[in-house]
């Protein structure tokens, strides 16, 4: 968003007139940010109907598009995160830098928030570290056992921090800590959906055992490369596919399905209510929302943690429900050697599959945004 551009969405604002609590709640670029910044903003407002949320975001980000279908505003930065694949790309870093300051220099002038919640990302960092500078209240919400490093640079002069892992003394002061989990999207607050209902939805046959894999919001290479290898797989075991491909890998799937009815495929899952109560088993990823929806949604699952995550903090994350009987791990660098031999020996145990099922389903933490609602408004009001 270009500067003029960002001066005439600050306009349509409206001018603080009253004393309704005002909060920013500020972050995003995958949906292990987003999705919890919409649970929060949901239960804010449920304990505080009159509140005014403004969310803010990057510009060409998810979150642009994700947010306004929540049903709340947002306003994009122009910022960009740093680049270390190229660092040729990072030339005009300084530059947007200084831009989303100034940005956000206006909007707090022209907000006046009560309060700031960061959920990580780069954008939420000029965000944040300004209202610091003048005082507002700020928190933090870190979903990982290993802080991203916006949130390392906040937490000192945070207000308060939540987090969903023991030992984070290590990374914030130990005095701002609160622990909460992680909050989940209010998916699991509607109605239980039958699974026969829920494969209906996706258009797939009731009487075959369903596999949902998750690559996470921006797609898995490894995973897609070797469920595309491997389709048949499904077809010749009397199984069917939900996949979420991420953009990236989006096309390559869609001429996959065309040539199959087992096989239904999209680059993101919008009701993921739906994937949840169709699957038998899940393959995903081992981020920290993902590992906090499965725990609620209760289904056993086959982790292939992510191997480039900062200090390999997925197979962590992974390990530490493998530990107690709640999950099964394969390896990224063992995929297509393993992976589709472990989901044949899963779907076929029903004692192993009702085994994770409970282990995973006694993890689960459903009032994670209640809790941090509740301690926002606390502090401000």
């Amino acid at each position: 968003m270009k500067t003029e551009e960002y001066i005439k969405s600050l306009e349509a604002l409206p001018l603080r007139t009253s004393t309704r609590c005002r909060i920013i709640i500020a972050g995003g670029g995958t949906g292990g940010h987003i999705f919890p910044a919409i649970a929060i903003a949901n239960a804010i407002r449920k304990q505080d109907p009159d509140v005014e949320i403004l969310f803010v975001g990057a510009k060409g980000k998810m979150e642009m598009q994700k947010i306004p279908e929540a049903g709340y505003k947002i306003m994009g930065l122009y910022i960009a995160g740093y680049n270390r694949s190229s660092l040729f790309k990072n030339i005009t870093l300084p530059l947007k830098l200084a831009k989303s300051f100034f940005q956000v220099t206006q909007l707090l002038k022209k907000f006046q928030p009560d309060a700031i919640v960061g959920v990580g990302g780069y954008s939420s960092f000029p965000v944040l570290r300004l209202a610091q500078t003048r005082r507002i209240p700020t928190f933090l919400h870190e979903s990982n056992s290993l802080p991203g490093k916006t949130n390392l640079l906040l937490g000192k002069r945070a207000t308060k921090i939540f987090v969903a892992s023991y030992g984070m003394e290590k990374y914030f002061p130990q005095e701002k800590i609160m622990m909460t989990g992680n909050p989940v999207r209010d998916i699991f607050s509607e109605r239980v959906i039958p699974q026969h209902e829920a494969i209906q939805f996706f258009g797939l046959k009731s009487e075959l055992k369903t596999v949902l894999v998750l690559g996470g919001s921006l797609g898995a290479r490894t995973i897609n490369q070797a469920i595309e290898s491997n389709i048949n797989f499904f077809e010749d075991n009397n199984l069917q596919l939900i996949w979420q491909t991420g953009k990236s890998y989006a096309h390559d799937a869609a001429k996959v399905e065309e040539e199959r009815s087992n096989v239904w495929t999209s680059s993101f899952i919008d009701h993921m209510e739906y994937a949840y109560a169709a699957a038998d088993v899940v393959v995903s990823r081992a981020g920290a929302m993902a590992i906090a929806e499965l725990c609620v949604a209760g289904k056993p699952v086959i982790f292939v943690p992510y191997p480039f995550a900062a200090e390999d903090h997925q197979t962590a994350n992974a390990m530490a429900l493998v530990n107690k009987k709640a999950a099964w791990l394969v390896k990224d660098a063992e995929v297509k050697a393993k992976l589709f031999d472990e989901i044949l020996n899963l779907v076929h145990d029903g004692n192993a599959m009702a085994g994770l099922k409970n282990n995973i389903a006694e993890l689960a933490n459903a009032n994670a945004d209640e809790i941090i609602a509740t301690e926002v408004l606390k502090q401000i009001k």
